[in-house]
């Protein structure tokens, strides 16, 4: 994980808010982790709106959405 803060830290256009929520997104599943770190090791240059679209376009990104109950 220390690997994926340190690449997410380094992009060019890098703030707290979206690492946090990677990092958060990525130790939900090691998969996730594996998938994001060759994304972005594929996409050197990706900025972070680049990487969100990436996560969010993710089968199982809607997992941890989270929904309102009405009740």
């Amino acid at each position: 994980m220390e690997e994926l803060k340190t690449l997410l830290n380094n992009v060019e256009d890098s703030y707290f808010d979206f690492v946090s929520a990677m990092l958060h997104y990525a130790e939900k599943k090691e998969t996730r982790q594996k998938e994001l770190l060759q994304y972005m090791h594929t996409h050197p240059h990706a900025l972070s709106s680049d990487i969100v679209k990436f996560v969010s376009l993710q089968d199982d990104f809607s997992e941890d959405a989270a929904y309102m109950k009405v009740v």
